[in-house]
């Protein structure tokens, strides 16, 4: 992933305990069981509700790769809520989150010292006050350009600054992120 939101989504989909469905017809199904109904998948989807109702009735097995995407990105979204809130509320207070991140991260510092870009990869394990700050920007809707410094700032008290044992004055952020992966 090279989004702090697509790693976050990501992370929480290997808490599933059952995979999210495979074929078309299933994941259709899935949808018009979750909305109620044909009508409110289709006006989602931005397709016809005969459309709806010929991949429910497996009519229609191979969706367009556009659709598709649509498709499995909705089911995503929806798929087993009381797991993904549990595993949110588990990482936000006891277990925290691991970030695993290569990315090129700025520097400012005190003077003589280098404030040069550098491109790393990381791999640090955040308390669980950044899980949550995380989580919860995610779910307020907040921008990536947010998940990003909070995740800065994660990486800079933790990996950095040592929890404020070292590097005073330091301040860092994602400059550019190439991968950016989390897990609870």
């Amino acid at each position: 992933m090279d989004t702090v939101a697509g790693g976050l989504d990501g992370a929480l989909q290997k808490a599933f305990t059952r995979p999210i469905p495979k074929s078309a017809g299933a994941r259709m199904r899935y949808l018009v069981k979750q909305l109620k109904g044909t009508r409110p998948v289709a006006g989602l989807l931005g397709i016809t509700q005969r459309t709806v109702e010929r991949y429910v009735k497996d009519q229609i097995k191979r969706p367009r790769p556009d659709l598709a995407a649509r498709m499995e990105n909705e089911v995503a979204k929806r798929w087993q809520p009381q797991i993904r809130a549990k595993a949110k509320q588990t990482a936000a207070t006891t277990t925290g989150i691991v970030i695993d991140a290569r990315a090129r991260l700025g520097y400012t510092a005190a003077p003589g010292t280098t404030d040069d870009a550098r491109l790393r990869h990381l791999t640090v394990a955040l308390p669980p006050e950044y899980a949550a700050r995380l989580f919860a920007t995610r779910d307020a809707g907040g921008s990536e350009q947010q998940l990003r410094d909070i995740a800065a700032e994660g990486l800079q008290e933790i990996y950095f600054k040592d929890r404020g044992r070292r590097a005073q004055g330091l301040l860092v952020e994602f400059t550019d992120v190439e991968q950016v992966e989390f897990d609870l």
